[in-house]
């Protein structure tokens, strides 16, 4: 097999440059005290709140109230259901019973509560279709919560917010596309900081991508998964016995290093289908297989339906569908 030159890997890096938004929706919120909105769970999606001005408590089920403040940015990484009120006693509303006003197909103003002290915040829902991507956000925590910025962080955040705001209400040519790349850029900056400063962080998959060893051998699978890999060829190439590759591997990533190349390539596979039409045959080399039968076996086994149904992706549906 032909050594592939890589270099000391990025693998975080590059799974933080596969992070693409799609089917997102951003709220602008104007919150007077008392307050309280109980927000749906949505599956498959990350769900974020900025606030800017005042304050506000976020709890999800089964944790405790967090104080969230200017500048306080929380992910929600799983989508799961969860509640922000002006305080931890006044009783919730569901979002989907508040009026908004809709600026754009993916943007809304929300005024809401009884009059007092005034809380703003921005408030976003968005999907990530990439395996490197998804990979990533299921290694994530329930609630993800970076209240401290430093001093150039601080100024850059809210500048980007009163661009997204501006870019919203502007409805100018391209104003989308700039709105889902800014979120990009503040959803990434959050990931970035639990990264350097978690414990978490430094276990399982994630410690794999650092690793000298298995974090090039993960890069070798992820940027040339056609290739015909094996666990000697792997070893091999990160100088590595075959016994001490495989147990590392496994003991970091969690799984065998085999499993895990299927399981990559399937699940690019299966995004590659939903966007193009190429022949089965054609995409099966693409993703390392030399027959069409292999291939359609190794997906079946992953998904448990055929390549050729995968090629009718889900019905697109706004974030927040049942707002309709």
């Amino acid at each position: 097999m032909t050594n592939l030159p890589v270099n000391t890997p990025d693998l975080l890096g590059e799974a933080l440059h596969l992070m693409r938004l799609n089917g997102t929706l951003y709220c602008r919120s104007e919150l007077s005290a008392p307050w309280a909105i109980d927000m749906p769970p949505i599956e498959g999606c990350m769900m974020f709140h900025i606030i800017t001005a005042g304050h506000a408590w976020l709890e999800v089920a089964g944790g405790e109230p967090r104080l969230q403040q200017p500048g306080s940015l929380t992910l929600i990484p799983h989508g799961a259901g969860h509640r922000i009120r002006s305080d931890t006693q006044t009783p919730a509303v569901g979002l989907f019973d508040i009026p908004v006003e809709q600026v754009s197909e993916r943007y809304e103003v929300l005024r809401y509560g009884g009059g007092g002290e005034v809380t703003h915040a921005m408030c976003g829902a968005v999907r990530f279709d990439h395996v490197a991507a998804q990979r990533l956000i299921a290694h994530l925590p329930s609630v993800l919560q970076v209240d401290t910025w430093s001093e150039d962080d601080a100024s850059w955040l809210n500048s980007t917010l009163r661009f997204i705001a501006k870019e919203a209400g502007a409805s100018r040519p391209g104003g989308e596309t700039v709105i889902t790349r800014l979120a990009d850029i503040l959803v990434i900056q959050a990931l970035r900081v639990w990264l350097d400063t978690a414990p978490e962080a430094q276990m399982g998959w994630l410690a794999a991508l650092r690793d000298p060893h298995i974090g090039k051998a993960l890069s070798l699978m992820h940027r040339a998964p056609e290739q015909a890999w094996t666990v000697d060829a792997l070893a091999d190439q990160v100088a590595m016995s075959r016994s001490a590759f495989s147990a590392r591997f496994t003991s970091l990533v969690g799984e065998p290093a085999m499993q895990y190349l299927t399981q990559w390539r399937m699940h690019l596979a299966r995004a590659h289908l939903q966007q193009s039409p190429e022949p089965l045959g054609r995409v099966a080399e693409r993703f390392g297989y030399q027959s069409e039968p292999a291939f359609g076996r190794a997906f079946k086994r992953v998904f448990g339906v055929s390549p050729g149904s995968a090629r009718q992706p889900a019905e697109p549906r706004p974030v927040f569908a049942a707002r309709a």
